[in-house]
Formats: structure tokens, sequence, C-alpha cells
């Protein structure tokens, strides 16, 4: 279900990369749902695909 998540994560931030303020909080969102290996894997698709200026560092929140 993870690798569903990620995937999910990824189609939802393709689709609103026109506005880089709803990118940002989609992919808040996305590092609530996901584990860190996955975080960092999202991290690294977000700078290959879109750059530097669209990341954000994840704020990590023990549950």
């Amino acid at each position: 279900m993870a690798k569903n998540t990620l995937e999910y994560s990824k189609k939802i931030l393709i689709k609103v990369s026109f506005d880089i303020k709803l990118f940002r909080k989609e992919l808040a969102k996305a590092y609530q749902y996901l584990m860190e290996h996955e975080v960092e894997e999202l991290i690294n698709w977000v700078k290959v695909n879109f750059g530097e200026q669209y990341c954000l560092k994840p704020i990590y929140v023990k549950k």
C-alpha cells in the first residue's frame, strides 16, 4: 500500500505543479502519509522533475 501512496502523491503533484503554493501544500500532505525512506525518494523525485525551488524540508513528528 505504501508504494501506492507514493505513486498517488506523485500523480497529484504533477497535476498541481502549475501553482507552487498548491504544490507545496500537497507535498506537505504527502510527507504526513509516507514513511521516512519514501519521503526521501519523493524529495529526490521532486528535485529531478521540478527543481530545487519546489522542495520543502520535511518536518518529522513522532506519533
